[in-house]
């Protein structure tokens, strides 16, 4: 499963703020597979497996995905 960037973002931003968001902006692909970019969405705070709807925070549910 690939989510827009955008929406990883969003998610970032939410969570630690803008400077964070805009460093994963320049960082990011402008599609993020959760399993091939697992090291890159960890150094951003996000956990691969709340992306694929395998966490507790059913962060896809909120993504709309």
């Amino acid at each position: 499963m690939e989510i827009p960037k955008d929406k990883i973002i969003e998610l970032i931003r939410q969570r630690a703020g803008g400077e964070q968001a805009d460093q994963a902006g320049n960082e990011l692909p402008d599609q993020v597979d959760p399993e091939k970019h697992a090291d890159l969405l960890s150094k951003f705070g996000i956990d691969p497996q709340d992306l694929l709807g395998g966490g507790l925070g059913d962060v896809a549910g909120k993504l709309g995905l």
